[in-house]
């Protein structure tokens, strides 16, 4: 075996996703994470610049830098190591958020002749501003509530059920809808009722690990994402939020202290699982959780 394909053996079985390019920025190597976190095999990106609708990274402020202000661009011209936060584009066209480390490779004589970079998912070092502010550009935002739209959530449990079924990452889904909503409504008026609805979404989304992904699915009903849980993990989870709601209260426009209860579905993601049939049996235990009484949680 050559000393070439050694190091690409060694690479390949790294955590950290890497690509290499010669001093043009055509893509010379692009190891396995790096399938794996953005979507593209090495087959569809070797020979071909790394700007070239490949990863498209931009800034938090939405700037791209592939044209302008791209990190390993700069790394080749003045053979310094970078480190920044960027922003990829994954082949399924969401973004995702990256570490990135690039650094310059040289010859034997010393000499710039290509770049590496070195990047990973960042998903659990953004803050919960950041993520907001991510959502808002990308049209994932609820604007009511501050949490992810049904849209958000959708594109989630699509990446989600990939990951797991491609890498065996488990994760579990709660549906959680706002018991007897229709009479908050009625009783306080609609200005009160959108209280409530950010209230739960408030409380849900403070008490979740920053890897967890929630968001508003449709009227009072919120979804809640946990990656790599069990079954007691989760089911602990749900009654925790469930009891926190329960506990919450807001003033309503009488004055008066508002309080609600959420039931809710809980599910486990099975190999077979679409993230339609995810998301349909979890909507049918929280059908139980309301024909038995309602403020409960279902599992299933």
């Amino acid at each position: 075996m050559t000393r070439d394909h050694d190091y690409k053996d060694i690479l390949d079985h790294l955590l950290n996703a890497v690509y290499t390019t010669d001093g043009t920025r055509t893509i010379t190597y692009w190891n396995r994470a790096a399938e794996q976190l953005t979507g593209f095999r090495a087959e569809e990106v070797l020979g071909h610049p790394c700007s070239e609708d490949i990863l498209m990274h931009v800034d938090g402020e939405g700037n791209s830098l592939c044209r302008n202000l791209c990190p390993l661009a700069a790394s080749i011209a003045d053979g310094k190591v970078r480190e920044t936060l960027v922003y990829l584009h994954h082949k399924d066209g969401h973004r995702v958020p990256v570490q990135v480390r690039t650094a310059p490779l040289r010859n034997g004589a010393g000499e710039v002749v290509g770049g590496v970079e070195i990047f990973e998912d960042a998903t659990n070092h953004i803050t919960r501003e950041d993520r907001l502010s991510i959502l808002e550009r990308m049209a994932y935002l609820d604007p009511l509530t501050q949490t992810g739209n049904r849209r958000y959530l959708e594109d989630t449990l699509k990446d989600w059920t990939e990951e797991f079924q491609g890498n065996g990452w488990p994760f579990g889904v709660l549906f959680f809808d706002i018991d007897h909503f229709k009479n908050v409504n009625d009783r306080y008026g609609h200005a009160t009722g959108d209280q409530v609805l950010a209230m739960v979404a408030r409380t849900i989304q403070g008490n979740l690990r920053n890897w967890d992904a929630v968001g508003r699915w449709g009227g009072e009903e919120f979804l809640v994402l946990c990656k790599n849980v069990d079954a007691p993990t989760l089911k602990e989870v749900a009654e925790r939020l469930r009891l926190l709601v329960e506990a919450s209260t807001c003033r309503g426009e009488d004055g008066s202290d508002v309080q609600v209860t959420v039931s809710c579905g809980v599910t486990l993601a099975e190999f077979q699982d679409s993230p339609e049939l995810l998301v349909s049996r979890a909507d049918r235990l929280l059908y139980r959780s309301k024909q038995e009484g309602r403020n409960r949680v279902s599992f299933g």
